[in-house]
Parts: structure tokens; C-alpha cells; sequence
């Protein structure tokens, strides 16, 4: 009862401004103010107000709107969960299956024939350096651009 009257007193205080903003010469502001204005009296006189009013104060349709908030939580849970492990789709987990049992089955290449330079003949003492990483490349573009201007 107090939201229609609300809304009621909404439109007409709207039409009073679109009646000043028209006599001010400005008609078509006055045209949308008016418009604007005639909404809250349209949401009222078809019961979205009304309906609105039923859904806030009712128990059941607050139990509704968690049981709506759960069933995302787990949707969004389980799909989280389901791209974290690289699954994709049905479709996607099943072809990748199948690339795996044909990469099982494939036969293995020959073994590989000894260096052209020779087997070496003494042992190496020294740990083979490990090679640059990708991150140690960005720094040395970085570098190079922040010195091409001189930073």
C-alpha cells in the first residue's frame, strides 16, 4: 500500500516538472521527464509493484533465492574445478584419451646412432650449465628498449 502510494506521488511530482520544463519552452526534455515520470504509475497499476512488495516480505521466496545462490555455487565450483584440471568438455577429455591409447600402441623410434664427432672419453665433472629460460630473454629485451631511451 505505501510503495503504490510512493510511486504515485513519484509520477505526479514527474509531470509537475515536465509541465514546468514544457512552459519553459524546452518540450522535448519535458517530453521524457513526463516519460520517465509515467513509469513508477505504470509498474503500480499492473502489480509489478504489488508482486514486488510479496516477493521481499515472503519467507519462502528469500529460501528460493538461496536455494538459486547454492545451485550457482556449485556450478561455478565444480567448473572451476573442472578447468583447473584441463578436462574441457566431454568431448575434449574423450579425444584425449584416444590421442593417448594411439601414442601408447605407436611403435617407438629406432635408437639413436652414436655422435658423428666420437664417444667422448672422459667423464665430465662439471654439471651441463642449465640453459637460459624465456624469462631471462624478457629482461634482456626490456633492457634493451628502457636503454634505447635512454633510462
Amino acid at each position: 500500500m505505501i510503495a503504490e502510494t510512493v510511486c504515485s506521488a513519484v509520477a505526479a511530482a514527474g509531470l509537475g516538472i515536465a509541465a514546468v520544463t514544457a512552459y519553459r519552452k524546452r518540450f522535448l526534455a519535458a517530453a521524457r521527464i513526463a516519460a520517465y515520470s509515467l513509469v513508477p504509475l505504470g509498474l503500480v497499476m499492473t502489480g509489478v509493484v504489488q508482486w514486488l512488495a510479496d516477493t521481499a516480505f515472503s519467507v519462502t521466496a528469500w529460501a528460493g533465492f538461496a536455494v538459486l545462490g547454492v545451485s550457482w555455487l556449485l556450478f561455478s565450483t565444480t567448473r572451476a574445478v573442472e578447468r583447473r584440471r584441463g578436462g574441457g568438455t566431454r568431448k575434449e577429455r574423450k579425444e584425449a584419451r584416444a590421442a593417448e591409447r594411439r601414442a601408447a600402441v605407436a611403435p617407438t623410434a629406432p635408437a639413436a646412432s652414436a655422435p658423428s664427432l666420437g664417444a667422448g672419453t672422459r667423464a665430465s665433472t662439471r654439471p651441463a650449465a642449465a640453459p637460459r629460460g624465456d624469462s631471462a630473454d624478457d629482461f634482456s629485451d626490456i633492457e634493451a628498449i628502457l636503454k634505447k631511451h635512454g633510462i
